[in-house]
Parts: structure tokens; C-alpha cells; sequence
């Protein structure tokens, strides 16, 4: 039987956890690195309803991309869905382990590499590397095959990621899309190392009502959520472990967990 450190190993060999940013908590959050791993449920964050998914289904490890702890915890009465979590997952000897900002940060089969290939980007690269280590950093680039009209490459992304809509700065009806900059999640450190880059579009979430003012006509904001921007992820780490791990199950969440909802 594998162990819950097997499982750990192979993925920090992907994405080893001193990539992880300084504010992060990505590791073995709950339970024994020493559990014999009796099934496995991949998801992108780790509520109460996914935990009580693997209690169903008989599985003892949780990988997650967003951790469910990020600073200390100073009570355990259940008064939030973080403490609810933890002590549902203690309870029932369900382990918990995040893969964050280290799987952001590496080219190879990491988060933007998969949200890259959503929308079939090719020759990619770090959109912002870090110094002296390749295939490492934030954000990422990529060309399209054939450049196509601005409003035909959003309907490419609003179909390629299941999108209701798609919040996004002005831009030119004539603009043709061929270099394309792009990050998982909250994006918009990266505005300004997009628009050196040459991208036309960069594709990201979570930006603040002034920061959109930033974009100043060099580039074109796509705002498309978190989650959606994110959700591929869960695929991603499914798909590596059950191509490694052969003596348990592997599956990916039934639950969308994502916060936030559209009244369109």
C-alpha cells in the first residue's frame, strides 16, 4: 500500500514546497505522513461538503490546490467552515494536503501550464522567472497557432472555460490576438510584466476597480474568476497521481466549491 508521504514526494517532486511563496501554506496540513492511503479525492478547496465527500466514498487523503489553513488557528468550536473543516477531517482520519503557490510557480505540468492548454497556447514560458532557475516563476506566455479578431478570441475563452461572463477592460473591435499572457488566480501583480511582454490579452482574476485603470490601453484585461481560472487544476493533479499510484482510487470532487455566483 502506498503511503501518504509516497503521494507527497511524487507531487513536492513536481512542485517542491521551497517554491512556495513566503505567505503560503502549501504541505501536509492534516493527518500522518505514515497513513496507508486508501483512496484519494483531488478538489480545489477543501470545505466541509468535500471532506464529507471522501468520508463517503472511503478515502483518506485530500490533494487540494488552495490550502484550508493559512494563518494559525486559535479556537476548534466549529464557528467557521475552516474549523469545521479540520475538525471533520481529524475526526474521521482524513488527511489534508496542499499543492499552492509552488504548483503556480513551475512551468511543468503547474497551473498555468494546464490554463494555458485550455486555450491551445503554444511555445510557452515563464511570464516573469525567477532569477537563475528555468522553468520557474509567475504567470505564463504563449502564442496562438493563427491570430484571430479580439471578440472571436473571447468567445474562445468563454467557451474553452465554461464562462457566464467575462469582465474586461476596453479594447479595439479591430485588434487581432496572437501573443497571450495569462496567470491562475489573483493575477494583477503581474499587469505591468504582461504588458512588457508584448501580450495583447492578459488572462487572470481578481482585479480591483482601480487597477483595471492600469491596463491604460497596452493590454486587455480578461478577468474570468478564480475558480474558473483555477478549476482545471483539480484535473491536472487527478490525472498525475492515477498515471503514478496504481494500488489505490483517485477521483476528482463532484462538488463545485467555487464562492461565487452569477445572477445573469
Amino acid at each position: 500500500m502506498a503511503k501518504v508521504r509516497d503521494v507527497t514526494d511524487y507531487l513536492e517532486s513536481i512542485a517542491p514546497l521551497h517554491l512556495q511563496e513566503s505567505y503560503d501554506n502549501a504541505g501536509l496540513i492534516v493527518g500522518h505522513p505514515d497513513w496507508e492511503v486508501t483512496g484519494l479525492l483531488c478538489a480545489l478547496d477543501t470545505t466541509p461538503a468535500v471532506i464529507q465527500e471522501a468520508i463517503d466514498k472511503k478515502k483518506n487523503l485530500i490533494v487540494a490546490h488552495h490550502p484550508i489553513v493559512f494563518s494559525g488557528l486559535k479556537r476548534f468550536n466549529g464557528s467557521d467552515y475552516i474549523q469545521q473543516a479540520i475538525i471533520l477531517a481529524i475526526k474521521h482520519d482524513i488527511a489534508i494536503y496542499a499543492i499552492h503557490t509552488n504548483l503556480d510557480n513551475v512551468l511543468s505540468n503547474g497551473v498555468n501550464e494546464r490554463l494555458a492548454q485550455q486555450i491551445d497556447l503554444q511555445d510557452l514560458s515563464i511570464l516573469k522567472p525567477r532569477p537563475d532557475q528555468i522553468g520557474i516563476g509567475s504567470g505564463i506566455k504563449g502564442r496562438l497557432a493563427e491570430a484571430m479578431p479580439i471578440l472571436e478570441f473571447l468567445k474562445k475563452v468563454k467557451e474553452s472555460f465554461g464562462l457566464q461572463v467575462i469582465k474586461h477592460t476596453g479594447f479595439d473591435s479591430d485588434l487581432m490576438v496572437s501573443e497571450v499572457a495569462a496567470c491562475g488566480g489573483s493575477g494583477s501583480f503581474l499587469l505591468q510584466t504582461a504588458i512588457e511582454s508584448g501580450a495583447q490579452v492578459f488572462i487572470t482574476a481578481d482585479f480591483k476597480y482601480h487597477q483595471y485603470f492600469d491596463a491604460n490601453n497596452d493590454i486587455v484585461i480578461l478577468d474570468i474568476g478564480h475558480y474558473e481560472s483555477e478549476k482545471f487544476t483539480i484535473n491536472l493533479l487527478n490525472k498525475l497521481i492515477n498515471n503514478n499510484f496504481r494500488n489505490f482510487a483517485s477521483h476528482c470532487t463532484e462538488h463545485d466549491t467555487n464562492p461565487v455566483h452569477y445572477y445573469i
